[in-house]
C-alpha cells in the first residue's frame, strides 16, 4: 500500500494556506454530534450508479443535495434535484459563509456508512463549478483520512484526519493540481457525515 505523510493539524499549518485552511474545532462538539443525528435520522439519503470503466456501479457511500427551493443542479452531466435548506443547514452555511469570507448555494452531504464506504481519487473540476473552486468541508461522526496527491507526482501525497466539528476549505489551485480522496479502511468504523458547501453556476 502507498505511504502517506500523516500530519497532524499543528504540522498542517506547513502547508499553503491558498490552497487548503482546516479548523479543527470550527462546531462544538455538542453542537456537532445533534447535527449528525439529526441529518442520520431526517436526511433522504440515497445511492447514486455512476459510470466507471465503461460500467455503471453503485457509488461506496449514500447522498442527498440541499439548496435554494425548486433549483435543480447540472453537474458534471448529471441533473441533481436538491431539497429545500433544513434551517440547521442554512444556518451553518451562513456561519461557513460568514467565517470564510465565501458565498456558496449549495450543499453535498455524503453519508460514509463504514469503513467499506469511500470517495476514489478525483478532483472537483466540473465546469458548473466555475475556475478554481472554494468548496467548504465540515465533517461530522467517525474520524477519517483525508488522503491528497500531487496530480503531476502520485508521490507527493499527504493524509489529514478530519475530525469531528471541523471544518477544511479547498480552494487556489487544488483542485487543478491536487487530488484527494477518502480511502476505505480494514479498521471498524462508524459512520460519517461530510457535509461540501459549493457554489454551482449556470452554464
Amino acid at each position: 500500500m502507498d505511504q502517506l505523510s500523516l500530519f497532524s493539524s499543528d504540522e498542517y499549518i506547513r502547508f499553503p494556506k491558498e490552497l487548503l485552511e482546516y479548523t479543527e474545532q470550527f462546531l462544538p462538539e455538542d453542537e456537532a454530534s445533534k447535527l449528525e443525528e439529526i441529518l442520520l435520522r431526517t436526511a433522504p439519503w440515497k445511492q447514486r450508479t455512476q459510470k466507471m470503466y465503461d460500467k455503471m456501479v453503485l457509488t461506496p457511500r449514500l447522498t442527498v443535495w440541499y439548496g435554494d427551493a425548486g433549483r435543480t443542479y447540472q453537474l458534471g452531466g448529471n441533473s441533481f434535484n436538491v431539497n429545500p435548506w433544513l434551517p440547521e443547514l442554512l444556518s451553518l452555511k451562513q456561519q461557513v459563509e460568514k467565517s470564510s469570507g465565501y458565498k456558496f448555494n449549495s450543499v453535498l452531504l455524503n453519508l460514509y456508512r463504514d469503513g467499506n464506504d469511500s470517495v476514489a481519487w478525483h478532483r472537483d473540476k466540473e465546469t458548473e463549478l466555475g475556475n478554481r473552486p472554494v468548496i467548504a468541508s465540515i465533517s461530522l461522526g467517525q474520524v477519517r483520512n483525508f488522503d491528497f496527491r500531487k496530480a503531476d507526482n502520485h508521490r507527493n501525497k499527504y493524509s489529514l484526519p478530519l475530525q469531528h466539528g471541523s471544518l477544511l476549505i479547498m480552494k487556489g489551485d487544488l483542485q487543478v493540481n491536487w487530488e484527494h480522496r477518502i480511502a476505505k479502511s480494514a479498521k471498524p468504523m462508524k459512520p460519517r457525515i461530510n457535509l461540501t458547501f459549493r457554489l454551482v453556476h449556470e452554464v
